[in-house]
């Protein structure tokens, strides 16, 4: 990855309309992230709105997108990205050494109805949770989070 242990590593996601499926990942990635990552979401041929539905899906578990908006993919956001996540648009991505990418093969949300837009946020949701163990392994996990680690006794504690 191209930041240093001062940095916070970085994600890009991309879709295609950049209104549901990135969307979704990057309210995921900065609710659960809790800070500790930069998130950025981009398409190659942006909608000019949220998928609504998708609006909905977070809205259940309280993850507000609507502040977010379809935003073009361009070069400069690959390259200062350590992490690009792909959904569907693979191939029309920059390719830059040295960054991590990964495509994540999930429908797209786009017409499609709250059940099945709800099946999507929660593969998505997992993914991200992955995502964050594998980025930042050696923190506490932040609130909202659905990993518990149970606190273990000190050394000293167990001579005692």
């Amino acid at each position: 990855m191209s930041s240093t242990p001062m940095d916070k590593p970085s994600v890009l996601f991309v879709c295609v309309h950049n209104a549901g499926r990135s969307q979704m990942a990057a309210g995921f990635l900065r609710e659960l992230g809790g800070g500790r990552i930069e998130v950025r979401s981009a398409g190659s041929a942006p909608a000019d709105t949220l998928n609504p539905v998708a609006i909905d899906a977070m809205r259940e578990l309280d993850i507000d997108i609507t502040r977010n908006s379809p935003a073009l993919l361009d070069a400069d956001a690959v390259r200062t990205s350590d992490v690009v996540i792909t959904m569907g648009c693979g191939d029309t991505c920059p390719i830059f050494p040295g960054k991590r990418y990964e495509d994540w093969d999930l429908d797209d949300p786009a017409g499609q109805n709250l059940e099945s837009v709800r099946r999507i946020r929660d593969d998505i949701r997992g993914r991200v949770e992955a995502l964050i163990s594998d980025l930042v392994p050696d923190t506490e996990a932040q609130p909202g989070t659905s990993t518990t680690e149970t606190p273990q006794p000190t050394e000293e504690a167990l001579h005692e």
